[in-house]
């Protein structure tokens, strides 16, 4: 099963309300916009959508990340549209991690699993 990597935009009141995610993102200047990274086996529209409306799994686990579910705007396919299906979860969880961190480098405020 190939895993995407997505991004999400988040509101920027994440940064002022979200202790966490600021301490987080001490390179963050507030020019450029909050992100959330993930990876997912569903498309990143289906998974943003989980992530919105808090879905649980068929074990009643939460798939929902609180900071998107109360910050969550929409995709930036810009920022991932040019990363290829990964054929393992192990690879897409290093392929998030990178970009996250890629992110952080270029100043944007990402929170990341």
């Amino acid at each position: 099963m190939p895993y995407s990597i997505y991004v999400i935009e988040l509101h920027k009141k994440v940064f002022t309300e979200n202790r966490k995610f600021r301490e987080a993102n001490p390179q963050f200047n507030g020019v450029l916009e909050c992100l959330y990274v993930g990876m997912t086996s569903k498309t990143p529209k289906e998974r943003f959508e989980q992530h919105k409306n808090g879905t649980l799994s068929k074990k009643g686990h939460n798939l929902s990340s609180s900071i998107v579910k109360k910050y969550g705007l929409y995709l930036r396919g810009s920022l991932y549209n040019h990363i290829q299906p990964l054929a393992t979860r192990e690879e897409a969880l290093k392929m998030e991690r990178a970009l996250a961190l890629e992110l952080r480098r270029k100043k944007y405020a990402v929170w990341f699993n």
